[in-house]
């Protein structure tokens, strides 16, 4: 079960997994509601919360802290 948006934490680091794209996430700041700036572990670009799900949330979707 993915976590909910709410209960992310700035500073904590995330898998997002939609419509088959992969995305190792790192919280850099809360923007307003449940909107947040987040870092792409891999490629290192800034995106924000809403920019991945603009296109809506696939029957794949999960969200999970990583712990390392």
């Amino acid at each position: 079960m993915p976590i909910a948006l709410d209960n992310l934490r700035v500073g904590r680091k995330y898998l997002l997994v939609n419509q088959g794209e992969v995305r190792k996430l790192e919280i850099v700041s809360r923007l307003r509601g449940a909107n947040f700036k987040v870092k792409d572990l891999d490629t290192l670009e800034l995106y924000t919360i809403e920019e991945l799900l603009q296109w809506g949330i696939g029957k794949d979707y999960d969200l999970d802290e990583l712990y390392f």
